[in-house]
């Protein structure tokens, strides 16, 4: 099956910590609920939807201070990010949403495998997806998986939903004159070296030009806004 770039198409980055809300080192049921109708609302838009779920709400793979090895760490860390899928997978089942969840990692009694054929399969049925387990793979995190899914994939941009609205020039908490980018190029910000995502990810996402679009997901329809392609938060695409 050809996965090349499908102009309706998103993967849509949410971390753990999204989900957290309140309740550090769990899901929240009102983050919960505000995600899920957001992902509701931009999946109305008539768009194919993926979704990369973070796990850094129970677990951040190499950040273990328990006597552990890096590599199961990061397992654990995977395994984290199943937990949330499964979370945010059951909680738009129950609002009727026709939702299908994968991992990376095994876990064929519950979960099916992930296989970009068969995700492409279920975004032509206008499934909302969720993707869990990371790469499957130690030494990688969930923006570099999201950035790899996308291209597997051929979405038309990766959205990154964070707790900003957008990318600054200066740390906006600090800085009363930071000034938001509505768009930037890859290079200029490599040059500057703004923290968009990971080194991996981003040089993946710039390498194979997947735009990147970074919203505040706490702000109501900004989701949505973001699949039909509105001006909000930042653009970062090819100069």
């Amino acid at each position: 099956m050809s996965t090349g770039i499908c102009a309706n198409r998103h993967l849509i980055k949410i971390s753990g910590e999204a989900l957290a809300g309140r309740e550090p080192g769990g899901v929240d049921s009102v983050a919960l609920d505000d995600i899920g109708h957001e992902l509701i609302a931009a999946a109305r838009e008539d768009v194919e939807i993926a979704v990369v779920v973070g796990g850094g709400n129970f677990m951040r793979g190499g950040s273990s201070s328990l006597p552990m090895k890096r590599l199961t760490a990061d397992y654990v860390g995977m395994l984290a990010t199943v937990m949330n899928g499964l979370y945010l997978e059951q909680w738009l089942v129950h609002h009727g949403i026709d939702t299908e969840i994968f991992s990376a990692i095994p876990l064929d009694s519950q979960i099916r495998r992930y296989s970009a054929d068969a995700v492409v399969q279920c975004l032509h049925k206008r499934q909302v997806v969720v993707l869990a387990g990371g790469t499957g793979n130690p030494y990688f995190t969930t923006d570099t998986t999201a950035a790899l899914r996308g291209l597997e994939l051929g979405a038309a941009s990766l959205i990154k939903a964070t707790n900003v609205d957008g990318i600054y020039d200066a740390d906006p908490a600090t800085d009363a004159n930071a000034s938001r980018y509505r768009y930037i190029d890859y290079d200029t910000a490599m040059v500057k070296n703004l923290k968009i995502m990971d080194a991996a990810a981003f040089a993946l996402c710039r390498e194979h030009n997947l735009p990147i679009r970074v919203v505040n997901l706490g702000v109501k329809g900004n989701l949505q806004r973001a699949v039909k392609r509105e001006d909000i938060g930042t653009l970062v695409a090819m100069g």
